[in-house]
Formats: C-alpha cells, structure tokens, sequence
C-alpha cells in the first residue's frame, strides 16, 4: 500500500534517430512540493497532474539523450495561445517561473528531438498528450482520489492508466521526509 499520491507516466511515440520512443513525464504538484528540500512558490500547488516534461529516450539507457547541440529556447516560439495552454498543462510548481522551466526542458530534452519537432511542436505535442491522456481525470473515473489516509495499491494505479492509454506507466515513489515508513508516488 502506499500513502501518497504522485508519479511520473510515460508514453512509448516511436520515432528513428539517436532516440527510440519519447518518456511523457507527469507528476503530482503536491507531492512534489512535500519531498522538496525548500518549499515550493505556491503555498496549495494545483490539484492536478501537470507536464514535467517530453524526453527523447533509449532503452538501454532512458536518461538518453540530453543536453543535445540544437536550437536553444526561443521564447518568440512559445505563442500566446500556446503559452495560456502550457501554463495550465505545464506550470513551474517549484519556482512558479514557467518560462524557465520550459526553457530547461527545452534546453535539455527538446533540442535531442529536434530531428522530429521543433521547438513550437515539442511544446504543442506535450500540451496535447496532457489533454488527450488527463491522468488526474483517469484515475478520479477509478475512484482514486487525493486523501489524508485513503491508500491505494500500485496495481490499481496501474491499472486504471493502463486500461484509459493503452500504456503501461512508469510509477515512481518517493519517500515521505515527514513520514520515514511511507512514501508517495512520484
């Protein structure tokens, strides 16, 4: 059982090049400000899912590739439509500065794709796989919900993302600093 409450998810896109598929990383503002070593901008984060990102990846190594030589962020690119969707799909929750949060991202992750998006359709893609993919709606639909004490067991989570994808997510946990013994989805 765990007692928490967040994850990263990932989503397989094939593509060719020096990546194989793309990791689509999503978490949980809540606990991602409660395992922080200082406290996050906003004193409530959102109530849901949010973007942490879209990297290029490989399966013998996944954190591959990063920090690639390609065009560095270009906040022009980000479009005001654009940039009111990312601020709900994709929002700094640590810092609340946005634009550096995608501009590492970018930076880091985005310039490895480039061979397949651009820096405007990197951002666009990510905001649609947010829409299209609502983890927080998924798992509200299989009655999994944010409570004080309410726990839920690994399979059920994956479960109930797995049967709305069609993916097998990627969960990951984090240890409560308040509570040794418990650890949360991450």
């Amino acid at each position: 059982l765990v007692l928490g409450f967040a994850f990263f998810l990932c989503f397989i896109m094939s593509t060719s090049g020096s990546y194989v598929y793309f990791q689509f990383v999503q978490q949980w503002p809540p606990t991602t400000c409660r395992v922080r070593w200082k406290p996050c901008s906003k004193p409530r984060p959102l109530q849901i899912f949010t973007t942490h990102g879209l990297w290029p990846s490989n399966y013998s190594n996944p954190t591959m590739p990063s920090n690639c030589t390609g065009s560095q962020f270009n906040d022009r690119k980000v479009y005001p439509q654009l940039r009111s969707k990312l601020k709900r799909s994709w929002p700094n929750v640590e810092s609340g500065n946005d634009t550096k949060f995608w501009e590492g991202e970018w930076n880091k992750h985005g310039t490895c794709s480039e061979q397949t998006l651009n820096q405007m359709q990197y951002f666009e893609r990510s905001h649609a796989m947010w829409y299209s993919h609502n983890i927080t709606n998924i798992l509200k639909s299989a009655s999994i919900v944010p409570h004080p004490t309410q726990t839920w067991k690994y399979s059920d989570i994956v479960s109930a993302i797995k049967t709305d994808t069609q993916r097998t997510p990627l969960l990951r946990c984090k240890r409560d600093p308040a509570q040794p013994n418990s650890q949360f989805l991450h």
